[in-house]
């Protein structure tokens, strides 16, 4: 089996709002917004960095429309891991036999990504840059 090389984790908060916590993800502590992708009449996703560090933000209404029926349990104390690695492919090999719970997917802003639920229940999204 092919090693997994991790390049970089990520935690994922979920969050009533995305507007609600930018006050203080933003002003009070200086994070940098990178990315805000738009849910209905709302931010649905942000990322936020500062000093190399990142946070993700996610909306519970922006959550559900991804994950639908595969949600379980979401709320605003929820979180998730974004790990990107260098293939995802050595990850899907890893994971042979084990629920997949968001399928591989391509997305817009340019990530291979499937999802799991660890056993602790949290959800991994497993990432690889698709260029």
């Amino acid at each position: 089996m092919p090693p997994i090389t991790v390049q970089k984790v990520t935690a994922v908060l979920a969050v009533e709002t995305v507007e609600g916590s930018l006050d203080f993800w933003e002003r009070r502590l200086g994070f940098e917004r990178t990315v805000a992708v738009p849910h209905e009449n709302a931010i649905g996703f942000v990322i936020l960095v500062k000093d190399g560090v990142e946070v993700m933000l996610q909306s519970v209404p922006s959550i559900l429309a991804d994950l639908g029926a595969n949600t379980g349990e979401v709320n605003g104390r929820s979180a998730a891991l974004f790990i990107e690695v260098a293939d995802l492919g050595a990850v899907e090999q890893a994971l042979a036999g084990y629920p997949i719970e968001m399928p591989r997917r391509t997305t817009f802003y340019g990530m291979h990504e499937i999802g799991v639920r660890e056993p602790g229940g949290h959800f991994i999204v497993f990432a690889q840059p698709s260029a």
